[in-house]
């Protein structure tokens, strides 16, 4: 698959740092699955993924305090 963003590079599975900033709190995801440009360096996520995450934070957002870092392998 070819870059998104640059066209050229080749994508290749990698994992990632995904940040959040909500209202009341901040959310670092570590070890986040996600497509890499081997040019440019471009994230791509899966749609799959975002919605995991997405339903994780909704969870947390709640309960959080000023900073929540979690391991995505594990809260997944």
């Amino acid at each position: 698959m070819n870059c998104l963003n640059c066209k050229t590079g080749d994508m290749f599975e990698s994992t990632n740092t995904y940040f959040v900033t909500l209202n009341n709190c901040y959310v670092i995801t570590e070890n986040v699955p996600c497509l890499k440009c081997s040019q440019c360096s471009e994230i791509f996520y899966k749609a799959s993924v975002l919605e995991n995450i997405d339903s994780t934070i909704e969870k947390i957002e709640n309960i959080s305090s000023k900073i929540f870092i979690m391991d995505y392998k594990t809260a997944a």
